[in-house]
C-alpha cells in the first residue's frame, strides 16, 4: 500500500508525522501552510493519485482545515478516480472549528476540538489501526500530551504544557536546513528534534532541561564528523554538503559563468561564502525570498552590483547586493523561481 501524508507545518503538524513515520516508517510526506500552499499540495497529490491509481493508496491530511470548495474537489476527485477503478482510502483528523461545513458533508473528514492533531492521529492509529509496541508507547504517549497540552492550551496541565512551551520553540525554529529546497531532509530534522525531546518528557524539570540541551541537539545533528564548531558555521557546512547533491539542479547561468540559485535560504552570506569556496567552478549565489526580495554574493568573478542592478534596479557592493522582483509570484515550487531568474539573467546586457 501506498501512503501519502499531507499535514502542517507547526509543533502539532509535525508531530503527526513523526506518529505516521513510526508507524508507517515509509511514504510521501507533504507539508503545507494555509492558503496556496494548501492548495498546491493537494494538486500535486491528485496528480500523484493519477499517477499511482493502479496501487492500493491511503491518503491522510492532518492539522489542516480544508475550505468546503477544497473539499468538495478533493472528495470529487478521489470519487472519480475510485469509480475508475482505484483502491484510494481518504482521512482527514483536525481539530480545527472551521472546518465544520466540511466535516458534516464529508464522511473522510474527523474533527474534534477536544483534542490537537497529533492526539487524534495518535489515536487512530491506536484504534483504528495496530497501534504501537509497548516500546514506542512508553516515550510516544508522553510526548504526545505534552504537544496536546500546547496546542490546545491546557495551561492547568502544568507538566506538559511546560513540556511543550519548549517542544514548540524547539520546532518552529529549526530553521537551520530550509523547508523549501529540502522539504524531507528539513522534516527529518524536525522529527528527529522531537523524538531526542521525548528522553525529557518524564524527568523532574523536564522542560529546563530540554531547553538548556536544545543548542547542542541541534549541532549533534548538524555535524557531518566529530568536529565541533559553531552552529552558523555547522549549518553552513552541512548546507554546503546537501548542496554538493542538487547543485546542478540549482545551477543557472549568467553569460559564461555558472551560479547557485536557492529560494528562501535567508541570511546567506555564510552559506554563499562557503559555497563559493568549496566550488571554484562557480562565480555567483543567488537566493530568492517569498516575496521577490533577492540576495546576491560573488567571490570576486562577477560583479552581482552591477547583476542586481540590470535585472531589478538593485546594488550593492561588488560581491554582496541586493534587489526585490517587484513582477515575482509567490510559490512552492522551486522550479517556477529557477525559470523566472533564469530568464531575468539571459536578458542582462
Amino acid at each position: 500500500m501506498m501512503f501519502i501524508h499531507m499535514s502542517h507545518t507547526d509543533l502539532d503538524g509535525y508531530g503527526c508525522h513523526m506518529l505516521t513515520k513510526e508507524y508507517f516508517k515509509d511514504g510521501i510526506f507533504l507539508n503545507a501552510n494555509y492558503g496556496l500552499e494548501v492548495k498546491l499540495t493537494l494538486k500535486k497529490i491528485i496528480n500523484l493519485l493519477n499517477q499511482h491509481k493502479d496501487e492500493d493508496i491511503f491518503v491522510l491530511i492532518s492539522d489542516l482545515n480544508l475550505t468546503f470548495s477544497e473539499s468538495k474537489d478533493l472528495d470529487k476527485n478521489v470519487n472519480e478516480l475510485n469509480q475508475d477503478g482505484a483502491n484510494i482510502t481518504l482521512q482527514l483528523l483536525d481539530h480545527h472549528a472551521s472546518g465544520q461545513k466540511s466535516a458534516d458533508k464529508f464522511d473522510w473528514y474527523l474533527l474534534d476540538t477536544s483534542r490537537c492533531a497529533t492526539k487524534i492521529v495518535y489515536d487512530y492509529i491506536c484504534n483504528e489501526l495496530d497501534g504501537y509496541s509497548d516500546e514506542v508507547n512508553e516515550w510516544l504517549n508522553p510526548l504526545v500530551n505534552a504537544i496536546n497540552a500546547i496546542d490546545i492550551w491546557l495551561d492547568d496541565d502544568t507538566n506538559n504544557f511546560e513540556f511543550g512551551k519548549v517542544c514548540l520553540r524547539l520546532v518552529s525554529r529549526a530553521t537551520e536546513i530550509n523547508q523549501i529546497l529540502f522539504p524531507d531532509l528539513n522534516r527529518e530534522y524536525r522529527i528527529h528534534l522531537l523524538k531526542q525531546a521525548a528522553q525529557y518528557v518524564l524527568k523532574d524539570n523536564g522542560n529546563i532541561l530540554l531547553d538548556n540541551e536544545m543548542h547542542f541537539i541541534k549541532k549533534r545533528f548538524l555535524q557531518l564528523d566529530d568536529r565541533d564548531d559553531t552552529i552558523d558555521n555547522l549549518s553552513a557546512a552541512r548546507l554546503v554538503y546537501i548542496l554538493e547533491d542538487k547543485k546542478d539542479d540549482l545551477t543557472v547561468y549568467y553569460k559564461e559563468h555558472k551560479g547557485l540559485l536557492t529560494y528562501t535560504l535567508g541570511s546567506i552570506s555564510i552559506p554563499a561564502n562557503a559555497f563559493l569556496k568549496a566550488n571554484d567552478d562557480y562565480d555567483f549565489f543567488i537566493d530568492v525570498g517569498r516575496k521577490g526580495h533577492t540576495s546576491f554574493r560573488a567571490d570576486g568573478v562577477v560583479n552581482v552590483s552591477l547583476m542586481a542592478e540590470s535585472m531589478a534596479k538593485g546594488g550593492g557592493h561588488p560581491n554582496a547586493s541586493g534587489a526585490r522582483f517587484d513582477d515575482f509570484k509567490e510559490t512552492i515550487h522551486y522550479d517556477d523561481v529557477k525559470k523566472f531568474v533564469q530568464n531575468k539573467l539571459d536578458k542582462v546586457k
